[in-house]
């Protein structure tokens, strides 16, 4: 076993082993034994309700009953949907058929039952669709839910879907061969060994039960396919077969071109889905019922036509009311297929192309032609003119039949194709906002989620300079198995566990760069998931580092690729998040020579001065660059992009920005960007410069009663996937009061040392802002009526303190009931020149009773008050 999963790790990604295959196998007839119990529900659930249907009008009256019931079960089949499951309305195909393109349609068990009860409500009701489209439909749901109980890869979980569709129409017309090559012609054209593997495991399991428990083909009489069979291809029939398929080809396409005109108008109908339904079940049953009395029973009517037990006149009429009454049904998005009706449509069109050819040339039977009929016209429909051959030739097993579906099914295809080209699930799809071409056949999600929406941007990291029983104590606290190396914030290279000796032991001397993998590949953030999967594959890799130059941004393994693919599936994938586009109008960019960024929005001029010396001090601690980005805010029905806006003072001093980060040495990038929301152009910011600090002002006004530290703030704060630092500054236009006394006075109250761990980021560099080592005040309040508080993390965070700055820390306890009031009281007294707090994204935007202590302090005080909130918490 060890060995097997060894193989199994060591093989594409793409390729299944005999062990999967096997699974798959199995799960396939577990698939095919659900989709036939479906189908077997659906069937009699539809009789039994049709059949409650035929008695009310021979007790009541058609004219009464058939509207009625059209108009309420269409009105609750409607409401079924909408409010259970809207991805089961329509016929269904055409969802199949995207899922499988990999497009986020959901199939699950929910919408198999939404559409199981719909449709046995639209069919039952009257409505002149079919139940095997319907089974394709709840068949690859049900594959779709099977493969989520049963773990299973990506890859197999799509040839579930499509496994699952096989053997929904296997059971439904009790034809396992057309349901595996409906899946191979118009559902995946995929025929690689699992898809066909599955498809026919699945097709013949559904067929088998379907047939098992007793679930009747199309019901093709036996005198039809006796007579059928009786009778020989001749050469005079040629031509008359042709003609049955340039008039399906034609009629075909004219149907097709209906439907779709016909939903379009539906939608733009002011009405909700039910009552579209409901309106379209009464408009059918209302005609219905002034037909003659066989249009009252469906099953009846098709062996009717088939057997050709009307006249040319009455085939014609049933032709042309069938014809128009799928089209308003179909069109109202009403859960039925099309398969049924355009078989039985077929048929008619067949007799009376067969009563011509016996008129004329006295051929023994017409039956031929009604059979021909029905794989032309379901040809001319579907497009998958192999698909009807086979279920035409499945359900009468007569070889006569062959040559007569081969040339009528040719001609109608190539007719179809020039009236209306391209299926018709492509077109509803189409209609929906799903493209499906030659070219880019499926939605290949792979191709359009890069490594940036997928990796782990937080990342173990370890120095090149540890011992290797340091590094094996290390790894064996982390449940990775690699791990990059770094030196001073680039990427040298990347170890795993089995570059460790075996004898470490006698290696106890030997350093982590000595054994790692150096110079390893690496992919840049906007690299495609397929790429980033053929380098995988490529180079036998598990993970790759995501680089920007040499500096580390995150790692991404073959779990997280994984995992995306599933979760694309199952339709719960998200990608990062995406923010209105904003339109770049001036950049600048200098040598990304550093370990990180700081990006600081310029905005209030008054402040301007004192956030870039900050912003200068901790960019030289970290060796990070500075990003200084000015947004220009335009009306929301204004178009960033053709905005036109004045930009030659704001370039000035982006050009100023650069001109002081060039004498200290500090890699300055500039950005003038226009938008209509000032949040999201600095959140774009943030994530297409991989932002490590997000630096800005603050006012301490707000204005909307609604926010705590204003619109934008508050949305940074809450979105901002980075370090967030925010600067109230004091009265004096610099960053601290003037008084040297009092500039060095810093106030920092804290809970313990995990705070104190977040605050070390820019407390060492925040000291470097003047030659005099400032004076800390380190507070923690506690209730008064604690009579001894625990000061254990509070002592743990003034060692921290102690270790990590180089000045004085004097520790100091306050009993008080209030956070806020406490810090602002002894700010006050003593005046502190600068306070600094630490604060989690629920602490900064809490603002319930208690109010957000942040927000209060920094409010109260005239003093400078930094709040810094680490990503990380």
């Amino acid at each position: 076993m060890k060995n097997l999963l060894a193989n199994w790790r060591k093989s594409s990604w793409f390729a299944s082993s005999s062990l999967d295959t096997r699974y798959a196998l199995i799960e396939a007839c577990l698939i095919g034994l659900f989709s036939a119990l479906a189908a077997v529900l659906l069937k009699q659930g539809i009789s039994w309700l049709g059949g409650w249907r035929i008695r009310t009008v021979h007790i009541v009256g058609a004219k009464i009953v058939l509207p009625l019931v059209g108009l309420i079960l269409g009105t609750l089949a409607g409401a079924v949907i909408e409010l259970l499951s809207p991805s089961a309305a329509g016929g269904g195909i055409p969802q199949v058929k995207a899922a499988l393109a990999k497009y986020p349609i959901i199939l699950n068990l929910r919408t198999a039952l939404v559409k199981t009860l719909a449709t046995i409500l639209i069919v039952g009701a009257g409505f002149t669709l079919g139940r095997r489209g319907p089974t394709v439909h709840i068949g690859a749901a049900l594959g779709a839910q099977v493969s989520r109980w049963i773990p299973n890869s990506p890859t197999n979980r799509r040839q579930m879907i499509a496994a699952g569709a096989a053997a929904g129409l296997a059971a439904g017309f009790n034809t396992p061969i057309a349901g595996v090559l409906f899946v191979v012609e118009e559902l995946m054209r995929d025929i690689s060994g699992l898809t066909l593997e599955t498809a026919i495991a699945a097709s013949f399991t559904g067929a088998v039960v379907s047939r098992i428990l007793g679930s009747a083909d199309l019901n093709v009489p036996l005198a039809v396919i006796d007579s059928a069979r009786r009778g020989s291809f001749a050469p005079p029939e040629i031509p008359f077969y042709i003609l049955l398929g340039i008039l399906a080809g034609i009629l075909g396409g004219v149907f097709n071109r209906a439907i779709i005109r016909g939903m379009k108008f539906s939608r733009r109908l002011p009405f909700p889905i039910p009552l579209r339904i409901g309106l379209a079940g009464l408009i059918s049953g209302t005609i219905v019922a002034w037909l003659p009395p066989f249009f009252q029973d469906n099953a009846g009517l098709r062996e009717l036509l088939i057997a050709g037990q009307f006249s040319w006149q009455m085939t014609a009429l049933v032709f042309v009311a069938q014809f128009c009454l799928t089209i308003l049904a179909y069109s109202a998005g009403a859960p039925g297929g099309l398969f049924a009706p355009a078989l039985v449509l077929g048929s008619a069109l067949g007799y009376l192309v067969g009563a011509a050819e016996v008129a004329l040339i006295s051929s023994e039977s017409a039956y031929t032609f009604a059979l021909a009929g029905m794989g032309a016209f379901f040809t001319a429909v579907v497009r998958v003119p192999v698909t009807a051959i086979i279920i035409v030739f499945e359900m009468t097993a007569d070889f006569n039949l062959v040559l007569p579906l081969m040339i009528s099914c040719a001609i109608a295809y190539i007719v179809a194709e020039s009236v209306s080209q391209g299926s018709l699930y492509e077109h509803l799809l189409e209609a929906s906002g799903i493209e499906l071409t030659e070219e880019h056949p499926q939605n290949d999600f792979m191709a359009e989620l890069t490594a940036d929406d997928v990796m782990q941007s937080r990342v173990e990291t370890f120095p090149s300079n540890l011992t290797l029983p340091e590094l094996i104590q290390a790894m064996s606290r982390s449940h990775h198995r690699g791990f990059p190396v770094v030196e001073e914030g680039k990427l040298v290279g990347i170890i795993t566990q089995s570059d460790i000796p075996e004898d470490s032991q006698k290696n106890a001397a030997t350093l982590l760069k000595d054994i790692m993998t150096s110079q390893p590949i690496s992919v840049s953030p906007d690299t495609s998931l397929a790429d980033v999967l053929y380098l995988l594959n490529r180079y036998q890799l598990s993970r790759l580092p995501v680089t920007e130059g040499y500096r580390l941004l995150g790692i991404i393994t073959r779990s997280d690729i994984i995992k995306a693919e599933a979760k694309q599936l199952n339709c719960e994938h998200q990608p990062k998040a995406r923010f209105e586009p904003s339109y770049v109008v001036y950049q600048t960019r200098s040598p990304a020579t550093g370990k990180g960024r700081i990006l600081l929005p310029v905005a209030n001029p008054e402040n301007i001065q004192a956030l870039v010396e900050i912003a200068g001090v901790i960019a030289r601690y970290h060796q990070y660059e500075i990003e200084f980005l000015q947004v220009i805010c335009v009306p929301n029905h204004i178009f960033p992009a053709q905005a036109g806006v004045e930009t030659a003072k704001n370039r000035q001093l982006m050009q100023s920005l650069e001109n002081w980060g060039s004498k200290l040495a500090i890699p300055v990038h500039t950005q003038i960007r226009v938008a209509t929301d000032v949040s999201e152009a600095i959140l774009e910011t943030v994530a297409r410069e991989h932002i490590d600090l997000l630096l800005m002002g603050w006012k301490s006004q707000t204005i909307s009663i609604e926010s705590i530290f204003g619109t934008v703030t508050d949305s940074l704060i809450k979105q901002a996937s980075c370090d967030l630092m925010l600067v109230k500054l004091g009265k004096s236009p610099h960053a601290f009061p003037q008084e040297r006394d009092l500039r060095h006075k810093w106030l920092i109250p804290t809970t313990g040392g995990d705070r104190i761990k977040k605050l070390l980021t820019i407390l060492p560099p925040l000291a470097g802002l003047d030659c005099v080592p400032p004076k800390l005040q380190l507070c923690h309040i506690y209730p008064p009526d604690e009579s001894k508080p625990s000061t254990n993390d509070f002592q743990q965070a003034t060692e921290l303190l102690r270790n990590a700055m180089n000045c004085p820390i004097i520790p100091l306890l306050i009993p008080s009931y209030s956070v806020s009031e406490a810090v602002v009281h002894l700010t006050r007294r003593k005046k502190y020149g600068l306070v600094i707090l630490g604060a989690s994204n629920e602490g900064m935007l809490q603002n319930a009773v208690k109010g957000n202590i942040p927000h209060a302090i920094a409010r109260q005080t005239e003093t400078t008050v930094i709040i810094f909130r680490s990503f990380n918490q």
